[in-house]
């Protein structure tokens, strides 16, 4: 589903280059949840701009079901990311004259579908903002503005959602219901979802995690197969009283990564170009 081949990004500060993202491999399988976690500055927001096709890198490949974004023209980019992935950002980023339901309906109009005012409908109806369709994102508060920018990136039904930060305008209640909503939509949809978050609790609803640290991978729990072989065999072995395999750490353990840095998840300095 996602495949990143020794992907790395450098930008110039000043006269000096500046390497936010070392070169990095690795892969998502279809229908993962995946977290990626650090401190700020780390390059959790560039990795995922850089997955999206938002930002070329430096080196290596970015490919998605296959295909090497990296070598796509703006046209067949904004196609793929169209048909392929929702993005969920941190600051909503809704339009301010339409309403909530008008937000929703906008990328379906764009791509042509023909049902798109009862879709925008449903949509909202499974984020439980049935009542506030016709509300302005003025007249919403930060949670229903996040849940109306999540109906919006599921609008066309993409196999992909990339989020950057859900919850890291809200209160600790609409995070979580961010985050359950999230969990809800991955299961019901078998939707590969890539989460960006400073926030450990959060981190863990995950069914995987990627932590960086200063553009590095320090710690790599991704599962080896797509989730819902993982689920049926851990089903299945259940009731036969075995054990399933844990998900393979490729990297130094988080007991290290917190031993060096203990508010490391947490992050206080500025998040450097990501």
């Amino acid at each position: 589903m996602i495949q990143l081949r020794e992907v790395s990004k450098t930008v110039m500060s000043g006269s000096e280059p500046l390497t936010i993202l070392h070169p990095l491999t690795l892969q998502i399988l279809r229908g993962q949840f995946v977290a990626i976690v650090g401190p700020s500055g780390s390059g959790k927001s560039t990795l995922l701009g850089l997955i999206a096709g938002l930002d070329a890198p430096t080196t290596g490949e970015v490919l998605i079901d296959g295909v090497d974004i990296t070598k796509l023209d703006e046209d067949s980019l904004a196609r793929l990311r169209g048909e392929k992935i929702g993005f969920v950002f941190q600051f909503f980023h809704l339009i301010p004259s339409l309403t909530a339901y008008e937000n929703v309906a906008v990328p379906m109009e764009i791509a042509g579908v023909a049902d798109a005012r009862e879709h925008a409908s449903s949509l909202l109806e499974e984020v439980g903002l049935t009542g506030r369709a016709h509300h302005y994102p003025s007249q919403l508060s930060g949670g229903e503005q996040q849940r109306v920018a999540l109906a919006r990136a599921l609008a066309n039904d993409p196999p992909i959602v990339l989020a950057d930060e859900p919850t890291g305008n809200l209160d600790t209640a609409n995070g979580r219901h961010i985050m359950e909503l999230l969990r809800s939509i991955h299961a019901a949809r078998g939707t590969t979802i890539v989460l960006v978050t400073h926030d450990a609790e959060l981190a863990a609803m995950a069914d995987g995690r990627l932590v960086l640290r200063d553009g590095r991978v320090v710690e790599d729990k991704l599962a080896l197969r797509p989730l819902d072989d993982a689920r049926g065999e851990r089903a299945e072995h259940a009731s036969q009283g075995e054990r399933t395999q844990e998900p393979r750490v490729l990297s130094p353990s988080s007991l290290d990564f917190a031993r060096d840095d203990p508010e490391a998840l947490e992050g206080s300095a500025p998040e450097r170009s990501s």
